[in-house]
């Protein structure tokens, strides 16, 4: 609740611009209940939203994998690499 006593509604404003919703303009929704004013507000919101989650799916895949290699260099016994050249005839 607002501090004069209002709660706002939520088909009020455009999630993304703020702009307010008139009584007989279009609502274009998204995800369930959140409103925008216009196609192009709800498209960047859909936008932003796809590139967020493709950027927490990158970090994610990376802090796995390197997660991964350090767990097998911990649990791999040790071993000796020998490194220089092999001469085959």
């Amino acid at each position: 609740m607002s501090y004069y006593g209002h709660e706002p509604y939520f088909l009020e404003a455009c999630f993304l611009c703020r702009k307010p919703l008139g009584c007989n303009s279009d609502i274009f929704m998204y995800r369930g209940n959140t409103p925008f004013c216009s196609k192009e507000c709800r498209q960047e919101q859909i936008e932003m939203d796809e590139s967020r989650k493709k950027k927490n799916w990158k970090l994610s895949s990376s802090s796995s994998r390197s997660l991964r290699k350090s767990e097998a260099e911990e649990n791999s016994p040790n071993k000796t690499v020998r490194t220089g050249t092999v001469v085959v005839a």
